[in-house]
């Protein structure tokens, strides 16, 4: 028979007298992206590893002892297998079940179920749970990182070829002014190179940041309030920031400035959409063993900016992050975009998730920092 990863680790016997501690490193369930829950008998909760704990939304030491139905919605309809492996010591595996944590949170599992009977004769479950949704998000999630490399490139060949013949342009009209009998015709010139400054302007703010990053010990928390203190004086009370900060959080390297500048271009995106008398607001979170853009992560900070405006359109959110794409009449398209290139820049990625009257844009950054280092 074969084993999972998961399976192979219970039946080790160092693991049956001591679970999730004391482990070789081979054997370390925390390192498992897969979620682990070891259930006894009577369904009560007798380990669980680190991506279980943020599936669950609870935390090992605090589930530990408590019946599986405690930490998980009664809605969830999948219990009777539970007692079903139980009494006839068969596994079990079920695909894209529904799982609802008592927090309300609905997410779609694989779940394999595993009767395990030890040396001593007790009885136990090995529950072993892929986030189906979860998956999918990353696949998305590294289909987004790859477009924004492609598109910065192509951006880059755009840039070099528009701006050489600006800048002939701008050189010709300058020489044509010089030689104009009648200084009243120079008008004509001034709107030619005052035309050609603008769009070379505006070929440089497509590119977004291009200046290396530099990196600092960075509270992310401060660069919230700095942008609040921003937004709330420009509003002039006509709009309601709510805060939900994860005191939790520890300073990371990052480029403050940069970053200033991303969660500005989010938050007055989020002003535009819910207008005067709207309600945003700020949270942070931290994600453990996360994966963003295809790369795994110990640590990242999660900063979320939702409002309570009307929502993204389906046909605009494929193309969100694209410059010059916009659902405002006034605006330019390129907020987002320079935002998410600077969560790009930070070997991080901005999410979005949108429904009528909550609209969530999440700056996923990983608290290693290492592409600031690059």
């Amino acid at each position: 028979m074969s084993l999972t990863p998961a399976q192979s680790l219970y039946y080790d016997p160092l693991w049956l007298v001591n679970p999730m501690s004391k482990l070789p490193a081979d054997y370390n369930l925390e390192l498992l992206a897969t979620s682990v829950v070891l259930l006894d008998a009577e369904l009560n909760v007798c380990a669980l590893n680190l991506s279980a704990e943020n599936l669950l939304g609870v935390s090992a030491s605090r589930a530990r002892g408590h019946p599986l139905d405690a930490l998980l919605d009664a809605s969830n309809e999948w219990y009777p297998l539970l007692h079903q492996a139980l009494s006839e010591n068969y596994p079990m595996v079920r695909r894209a079940i529904s799982l609802t944590t008592r927090s309300g949170q609905q997410k779609t599992v694989d779940i394999t179920i595993s009767p395990v009977t030890t040396k001593a004769g007790s009885h136990s479950l090995l529950l072993e749970l892929n986030m189906v949704d979860r998956l999918q998000a990353i696949s998305r999630d590294e289909s987004e990182w790859q477009a924004q490399a492609s598109l910065k490139e192509i951006m880059k060949g755009v840039a070099h070829e528009v701006k050489n013949p600006l800048g002939g342009i701008r050189g010709a009209a300058q020489l044509l002014s010089a030689e104009l009998p009648d200084p009243a015709l120079q008008e004509y010139t001034d709107i030619i190179i005052s035309e050609v400054d603008r769009l070379h302007k505006l070929v440089d703010r497509m590119l977004g940041p291009r200046e290396r990053l530099e990196p600092q010990p960075t509270n992310i928390h401060q660069v919230a309030e700095h942008v609040r203190q921003l937004i709330e004086a420009e509003a002039e009370g006509a709009l309601q920031i709510e805060r939900d900060y994860d005191p939790s959080l520890p300073d990371f390297l990052a480029d403050a400035g940069q970053l200033t500048q991303a969660l500005l271009n989010l938050v007055r995106n989020a002003w535009q959409a819910c207008g005067e008398g709207g309600l945003i607001t700020l949270r942070t979170r931290v994600f453990r063993q996360f994966t963003v853009g295809g790369s795994r992560h110990k640590l990242v900070c999660a900063l979320q900016v939702a409002d309570d405006g009307p929502g993204v359109s389906d046909e605009l959110m494929p193309s969100l992050f694209l410059p010059m794409v916009t659902g405002n009449a006034q605006g330019t398209g390129l907020g987002l975009s320079i935002a998410q290139r600077i969560a790009n820049q930070h070997g991080g990625l901005i999410q979005v998730k949108s429904v009528p009257g909550d609209t969530c844009f999440t700056l996923l950054l990983p608290m290693e920092m290492q592409h600031a280092l690059d």
